[in-house]
């Protein structure tokens, strides 16, 4: 991954594992006078899993957020499976069903069921009949390892599972690409675990993935690339085993010499 120079058109580029599917070119993002993102580039590919880490405040959050457009940017293109995000509207809902998230929080609807959770999107969005959606959400609710809590609550699940519910919500759509901003940082650290397993198995599973997080474990055992951000820009990006053994930048060096090493 390390070449930069672009591959003709006509050629048939190799990548780690499929085509192009989400592509961020020349992203800019200001706050006021504050320049979150500068000058963004950046290439995920299908079935590739990229974790994005870097020191608070770097705009790594900013760059999830901005892929399914929660933020919008400054200039510069984000698109999608070869569709640039559309600016509002129906249009943009329809992308933004290509495009799960998983946030620090776990957004779940307090009133309604777990099961009701992960089948609202299937069939509000998607038009899908009741007994199919409940059919497919079991299902995933099982893959989360939380299909037997499907009748309760969220209130009556812990902080672990609500987010591995979270996870089954946000696959119920069928997304093309997930986006996990954070997604342990909320837990105890008991429950990380649970979560971040789930996660693993979906990047084995091929599921094409863009997970911001502090968890160093994780992105050693389940990213193909690592994409480290400081001062809102990409300062460098690699391999795992390249990034945490040889990391190139200062920036980087300074940054894993402060990690606690377990």
């Amino acid at each position: 991954m390390s070449h930069s120079s672009p591959a003709p058109a006509t050629s048939n580029i190799t990548v780690r594992r499929g085509d192009p599917l989400v592509v961020v070119t020349g992203v800019e993002k200001h706050y006021g006078d504050f320049h979150a993102l500068k000058s963004i580039d950046l290439t995920v590919n299908r079935g590739e899993v990229v974790v994005v880490i870097g020191p608070s405040g770097s705009g790594k959050s900013t760059l999830c957020r901005t892929i399914n457009r929660l933020e919008t940017i400054t200039s510069g293109t984000i698109t999608i499976d070869g569709k640039e995000l559309p600016k509002e509207g129906k249009a943009l809902a329809a992308l933004r069903a290509d495009v799960g998230m998983v946030f620090q929080s776990f957004n779940l609807f307090s009133h309604l069921t777990i099961l009701e959770n992960v089948t609202l999107g299937p069939i509000k969005v998607k038009k899908m009949k009741k007994a199919d959606a409940e059919a497919e959400a079991k299902v995933l609710l099982e893959r989360v390892g939380v299909g037997h809590q499907a009748s309760k609550l969220p209130g009556q699940l812990s902080g672990g599972q609500q987010q591995r519910v979270a996870i089954a919500r946000a696959l119920a759509m069928k997304p093309k690409v997930m986006l996990f901003d954070e997604p342990t940082s909320a837990l105890d650290p008991e429950m990380i675990n649970e979560v971040l397993d789930v996660m693993v198995g979906l990047a084995q599973d091929g599921m094409t993935m863009i997970v911001v997080t502090h968890e160093m474990g994780f992105a050693r055992k389940a990213a193909d690339r690592v994409v480290f951000m400081a001062d809102g820009q990409i300062v460098e990006q690699a391999r795992p085993d390249q990034f945490f053994t040889a990391p190139t930048s200062d920036r980087a060096k300074d940054f894993l010499s402060k990690l606690i090493t377990h």
